[in-house]
C-alpha cells in the first residue's frame, strides 16, 4: 500500500504541474482472468488524488494493461 501513495505523490507534483498523468496496471499470466475485480485499484488512486485531479478517460483495459488517465481540475 506504500508503493501507490508514493506513485501518488508523483501523480499529485505532476498534475499541479498541468501535466496529464496516465496510471496504468500491467497484468500477466492468471491475473488476466480477473481484470475488472482489481479495477478498484485505479478507482482507489483516483480517489486520493481527487482533491486536485478529475478522471479524464475512465479505465479501460487495452490487452494486458490496464489504463486511465488524470488531469487537473478546472
Amino acid at each position: 500500500m506504500n508503493d501507490i501513495k508514493t506513485k501518488a505523490n508523483m501523480a499529485r507534483k505532476f498534475i499541479e504541474k498541468g501535466d496529464k498523468v496516465k496510471v496504468a496496471l500491467r497484468f500477466r499470466g492468471r491475473e488476466m482472468a480477473h481484470m475488472q475485480e482489481n479495477k478498484h485499484v485505479l478507482d482507489d488512486f483516483a480517489e486520493m488524488l481527487e482533491d486536485i485531479a478529475t478522471v479524464d478517460k475512465a479505465p479501460k483495459v487495452e490487452g494486458r494493461n490496464m489504463v486511465m488517465f488524470l488531469t487537473k481540475k478546472k
